[in-house]
């Protein structure tokens, strides 16, 4: 079950751009990176294309996601919280039951393969709360490829566990020391990497970011998500959801969840950003709540920096959406009103990681306890007819530590509770 990025999205929206004509989401996307990257991208390009029309690479792809990542994931309908919340009927997209234990391993697994078919078998890659760390860890340990895997200094200490999951599955993980050693900083680093090995090296770029073509890439890969989640929600209630939500860090879930509805004018899209301490502080990292249209990361999207355009430090709970940029597409969404972006902050966060767990027995991760803190405050002010559909990205195995630290503090938020923005 593989869209074909080419396509337009399901159900027609004949306007929406074709980003692999020019690379760009209208005035969003494009190629900044240095000239020496220029012949490892137009390579990509290439074989990206080829690869995405090649039945057999599909077939070997969608054979994997069967078999190895455990696809389709379930759609849930979440009945306590539900009535907890009253209103609108909620339900969940499980891709915290992928292997792995998020969707991190849908996008690794697809550019593990596309390295496979270039012949490249020195893999780098970035990781802030080391999900795709652990998902290219898996892919290259299955595939027998060398893999790299650089990561936040602060991050190392607050995933811990998902580092030991790296180095048992035979990757290196490599610190990065500079700046707030996070996940904006370790991405740095690997693009260094990869322009002084670029002849030899693979970089698998975990979120739907970075220059063209690895926006549009890591959505034809994650866009599984949206593909199945549109079918199950067609077989299971007979309707497509009226409401769809997802975190949004860089934007790969969200997209990934987001696409194939996009032509769908009566299905609502909303993106949670994470607002940290608030994002009337600057303690946050809500790019399309408070950011502004910049470069950073070979594209341009909307990011957070200062009038001198200096990349402003960030802060949230959760280590994978502590990134002060977004994907283009994501920023040509949020122009367009196609979809809507809110943030919701770190304790109310905590307070739906631990509503979801008490009624439902899913403890989301960190990042996805955003979407669903959302959901939470928007279903009570909703119609019993209306179905709302959150994609929980992730499981919490690896925040319970965070959030033993933190509970002492949030614990007690209702279902109803405030604390947004």
């Amino acid at each position: 079950m593989v869209i074909q990025s080419s396509q337009q999205p399901a159900s027609g929206a004949s306007s929406y751009p074709d980003p692999m004509i020019d690379g760009h989401f209208g005035s969003y996307g494009g190629q900044f990176v240095p000239e020496t990257l220029m012949p490892a991208l137009g390579e990509l390009v290439a074989a990206f294309g080829e690869a995405r029309s090649d039945p057999e690479f599909t077939r070997k792809l969608a054979d994997f996601e069967r078999t190895y990542s455990g696809r389709p994931t379930p759609v849930h309908y979440a009945r306590r919280l539900t009535e907890r919340l009253g209103g609108a009927q909620v339900y969940l997209k499980r891709e915290d039951l992928a292997h792995t234990g998020a969707h991190k391993i849908n996008n690794a697994l697809g550019q593990g393969l596309l390295a496979q078919h270039m012949g490249k078998k020195r893999i780098i890659a970035e990781t802030g709360a080391g999900q795709h760390g652990v998902a290219a860890a898996t892919v290259c340990a299955m595939l027998g490829l060398q893999c790299i895997v650089y990561m936040g200094e602060g991050d190392i200490r607050r995933q811990a566990l998902n580092v030991f999951r790296m180095k048992l599955m035979g990757a290196e993980v490599r610190p990065v020391y500079s700046g707030t050693a996070t996940l904006k900083d370790a991405k740095n680093e690997a693009i260094r990497d990869w322009v002084t090995n670029v002849n030899d090296t693979y970089y698998m770029i975990g979120s739907a970011l970075g220059p063209h073509p690895y926006p549009i890439m890591v959505r034809h890969f994650q866009s599984v998500i949206g593909i199945e989640a549109r079918t199950q929600m067609l077989e299971s209630t007979g309707k497509l959801p009226d409401t769809v939500i997802a975190c949004v860090g860089g934007g790969s879930n969200a997209i990934g969840i987001f696409y194939p509805f996009i032509g769908d004018a009566d299905v609502q899209l909303i993106g949670v950003e994470a607002a940290g301490a608030g994002v009337a502080t600057d303690k946050h990292c809500a790019t399309l709540v408070a950011g502004s249209p910049g470069v950073l990361h070979g594209t341009r999207s909307y990011l957070l920096h200062d009038a001198d355009g200096q990349v402003m430090e960030t802060h949230s709970i959760s280590a994978g959406l502590d990134y002060p940029g977004v994907g283009p597409e994501h920023s040509f969404l949020k122009d367009s009103g196609r979809a809507t972006y809110v943030a919701i902050d770190d304790r109310t966060a905590v307070g739906a990681l631990h509503l979801l767990s008490e009624t439902e027995g899913i403890i989301p991760a960190l990042e996805s306890a955003h979407a669903i803190a959302y959901a939470a405050e928007l279903a009570p002010s909703l119609s019993r007819s209306h179905a709302v559909l959150v994609n929980v990205s992730g499981r919490g195995d690896k925040d319970m530590e965070t959030v033993s630290r933190e509970l002492g503090l949030t614990l007690g938020i209702d279902a109803d509770a405030g604390g947004r923005r």
